[in-house]
């Protein structure tokens, strides 16, 4: 019995990948037996060629190629979204249309679905090609998230996963706006196996994905998924309070026997510095959690479609 797949493809600024990436995929589809491809291409708000090449393939092969074009650029994570949304298949995949996910995996994926596993997961063994300083902060993201939240992040892991119905329905479940999807995978749990693989350089074009960017991401994964950081204000909160109290007790004692001397305005200023630039950081952290409700309480959606076939 012919059960389908949907490959789904978040796509901005593409346009020499995204022919190079349907040809690739197109040569591992003998290696898949009886397994139709569904092809859903997320234009995210790209102003270049991307949704014409997608045109291309959708009249070259408009059973099997669909694509889905945002109103403007609203992200990866959006673009996911929308992607699972729209996939009909009996499985799922997610993949970069730069072919750093090398679809020569997929028949080994498939191999490990059959034998009972609910998503085949991949992570790099190493990290060939990336700047030093992004590696060294990538490694470190996965051995904080690790220690401070309740769901594990598999260190190295990509978004290029091979799940099924019941696994993607789940993930569907979960509508937030603020979505970070390594997350997302481990969270809803399912029996899930990783398979690792040399990091592969992009076939064309150049990543939108620059450091500030990656940190910003890493920052919305520990909010969406730690409370940690409010632990940690509320617990220097208390030391702070605790040391003041001690203090002002110390000061009164002093002023007992001794009186009170003028000396020890600098120390106190600085101490009130100090103090005033805690306070700031945590009330920084705060907002950025209340930030989070803001965005989800308004009820916005996640995307919005312009075109779509």
């Amino acid at each position: 019995m012919t059960k389908k797949l949907s490959i789904i493809v978040p796509c901005y600024f593409e346009e020499e990948s995204i022919p190079l990436f349907y040809a690739a995929v197109e040569k591992v589809k003998p290696q898949l037996p009886e397994i139709e491809l569904e092809y859903w291409f997320i234009n995210d708000g790209s102003t270049d060629n991307s949704l014409a090449e997608m045109k291309k393939l959708n009249e070259q092969d408009p059973a099997h190629v669909h694509y889905a074009s945002f109103s403007r650029n609203f992200g990866k994570e959006a673009a996911l979204y929308c992607g699972l949304k729209n996939a009909t298949g009996d499985y799922v995949t997610v993949m970069d249309v730069d072919l750093q996910d090398p679809p020569e995996m997929l028949p080994e994926m498939f191999k490990y679905i059959n034998e009972g596993y609910d998503c085949v997961g991949t992570r790099r063994m190493n990290r060939k090609g990336e700047p030093p300083i992004r590696s060294f902060f990538a490694k470190l993201f996965y051995k904080l998230i690790n220690k401070i939240s309740d769901t594990e992040i598999v260190d190295g892991a990509r978004d290029y996963r091979l799940m099924t119905r019941q696994m993607v329905d789940a993930i569907l479940e979960m509508s937030e706006y603020n979505r970070f999807s390594k997350g997302i995978f481990s969270w809803v749990g399912f029996k899930t196996k990783y398979l690792e693989y040399k990091n592969q350089e992009r076939v064309a074009g150049e990543t939108s994905w620059n450091f500030w960017k990656l940190f910003t991401y890493s920052i919305d994964g520990i909010v969406n998924f730690s409370q940690f950081p409010l632990d940690l204000a509320s617990f220097f909160g208390f030391i702070s309070s605790l040391i003041s109290g001690l203090g002002i007790i110390f000061i009164i004692i002093r002023y007992l026997i001794h009186g009170d001397p003028t000396s020890g305005w600098a120390s106190t200023v600085c101490l009130i510095l100090f103090v005033g630039g805690i306070q700031l950081m945590f009330l920084g952290i705060i907002g950025k959690y209340i930030g989070k409700i803001f965005t989800e309480v308004k009820g916005r959606p996640i995307y919005i479609v312009k075109e779509k076939k």
